[in-house]
């Protein structure tokens, strides 16, 4: 399913001290251009409580209560602005949470907040944001908390930015970027790594790589494509600075070869390193069984 046609629902990871307000921001963005509700989702680990049997009933009473208090404003302010909102209070492990979820409402997206540049690498955006990407079937959009402050605050109706990588996810993060760009009426940057045998070459891919992905400018989606030299976190880190993008869409590559925990490469890069809205979009599940054989595959090696 596209991802216009699959987010009728989106859920938000929502905390109780207002470090997801960020995320909420977009979220209601989002629901208010493709007509969405929203999920307020909030959970409590029980691996935070130092108890065999999880969260004591009596504190999980009284953290629920708190919770549902917060949750019911959210979802008055919502209502008001024409967005239809509930809230789900769990409790279990973050991200097993919200993918259970997601899956329930049979969400198209989810919304996370994450620390910002606070830190650096994994803290700056966190083990449950690396999770949640990694195992999600649905898109995750990772919005730092500090989004939009002083230099690193978006151009005001900023372009929709698409990392372009040749992976499995490749072609659904295409479409996902031009919806976006359709729908907020936004200029769709598309930003090419050139390597170093096309260095070498002197090519340039520009024209070619974007009629492979059917990317075609017209009046009602403006696109640019521009080509940088580097690797592709580097090179969508200096697009970044010089456009200033409201979103950054980059496909999930669930494998890599590349060393250590962090397997999703590039995208676990652009998260660590931009206060830039990431929307990391996996690959759509292929077809099996008589659907395959029916279907005719179209592979991006």
């Amino acid at each position: 399913m596209s991802f216009a046609g699959g987010l009728k629902t989106i859920v938000v990871a929502t905390d109780l001290e207002g470090r997801s307000e960020a995320a909420l921001e977009y979220a209601r963005k989002l629901a208010s251009g493709y007509g969405a509700r929203i999920i307020l989702a909030h959970g409590t680990d029980p691996l935070d409580y130092a108890v065999v049997d999880g969260v004591p009933g009596r504190v999980w009473q009284k953290l629920s209560e708190q919770a549902k208090v917060v949750l019911d404003e959210l979802a008055a302010d919502l209502l008001r602005e024409g967005i239809h909102s509930h809230s789900e209070i769990r409790q279990g492990a973050v991200v097993d949470m919200l993918i259970e979820v997601a899956r329930q409402y049979e969400a198209g997206l989810i919304v996370i907040g994450t620390h910002g540049r606070e830190g650096a690498g994994a803290i700056a955006v966190g083990s449950i944001t690396e999770e949640l990407v990694r195992k999600s079937s649905c898109p995750v959009l990772a919005v730092a908390e500090d989004w939009n402050a002083g230099e690193f605050r978006p151009v005001p109706g900023g372009p929709v930015m698409l990392a372009m990588e040749r992976n499995d996810a490749a072609r659904a993060a295409v479409e996902t970027a031009k919806s976006l760009a359709q729908v907020f009426r936004r200029t769709l940057i598309v930003v090419h790594a050139r390597g170093s045998a096309e260095v070498s070459a002197i090519l340039n891919p520009a024209t070619a790589r974007m009629e492979e992905f059917g990317l075609t400018p017209d009046a009602e989606l403006p696109i640019r494509m521009i080509v940088k030299d580097g690797s592709p976190a580097d090179a969508v880190a200096q697009a970044i600075e010089q456009y200033k993008p409201s979103l950054l869409v980059v496909g999930v590559k669930r494998k890599s070869d590349a060393p250590g925990p962090h397997g999703h490469g590039t995208v676990f890069a652009l998260l660590a390193g931009s206060r830039v809205p990431v929307l990391c979009v996996p690959a759509e599940p292929g077809p099996t069984g008589r659907e395959a054989a029916e279907r005719v595959s179209v592979a991006i090696s």
